[in-house]
């Protein structure tokens, strides 16, 4: 049975990853730091923010064929007063702990000539963002798995990314609702994406997509391009 391990799996888009993989017979390791709901396979409560941490919990998961970099944070702090805090647990957990599991689950990877690593950015990486280091880091993430696609490349991992934009999860359900408005203003549907709708496409990647198919970003945007 293959295995994979999705970050943030505890609800929103992380969920619906985890619940897609399971029900296509995979075994899966369901990695966030709470639960507040049931969740699918086996539950790993880790907190990303404990960057020393992850070498140490890869080598107690064991090998995995597929890794989903889905976990991130958001604070809609004004721009001109952002906490320190703020600013460090957004570039920890939503770029130093991602790279962290990349480079650790990849050694098995590269030693046994296969493996898929998928990460959730953000149409955000392609705006100026209201929520600075958010964006700042979705767009740092994409350009991480242009760079890690070509160096892992020779050794048969594939590494992807997909950008979603407005989801209806619970950091959506957060945002003010002049931000909200903002954003579906660009979106032709008019509708936030459902969490289901990415998750589709993070299996494509991490598990059915062509092997050709490697340091690319699939828009799950409903059109939602910067203007």
């Amino acid at each position: 049975m293959k295995r994979v391990l999705i970050t943030g799996a505890g609800a929103g888009i992380g969920l619906a990853v985890a619940k897609k993989f399971a029900v296509m017979g995979w075994y899966v390791l369901s990695l966030d730091k709470i639960f507040k709901e049931a969740s699918m396979g086996e539950e790993i409560i880790f907190d990303l923010r404990d960057l020393d941490g992850i070498p140490g919990l890869i080598d107690r998961i064991g090998p995995v064929d597929t890794l989903v970099n889905n976990a991130a944070v958001l604070f809609c702090d004004p721009i001109e007063s952002i906490p320190k805090d703020h600013m460090q647990e957004i570039l920890d957990v939503n770029l130093l702990a991602p790279a962290k599991l990349i480079e650790a689950t990849s050694k098995a990877m590269k030693l046994r000539g296969s493996g898929r690593i998928v990460s959730v950015g953000s149409v955000s990486a392609f705006t100026g963002h209201p929520d600075l280091w958010y964006g700042a880091t979705k767009a740092a993430l994409l350009n991480l798995t242009k760079s890690y696609a070509s160096h892992f490349g020779p050794y048969g991992v594939l590494v992807n990314a997909v950008a979603p934009g407005p989801t209806l999860t619970a950091m959506y359900e957060r945002l003010p609702e002049s931000r909200k408005e903002s954003v579906m203003s660009s979106v032709h549907s008019r509708r936030p994406c459902l969490p289901e709708e990415v998750a589709e496409t993070i299996f494509w990647l991490g598990a059915e997509s062509p092997t050709y198919v490697s340091g690319t970003t699939i828009d799950v945007n409903g059109g939602s391009y910067p203007r």
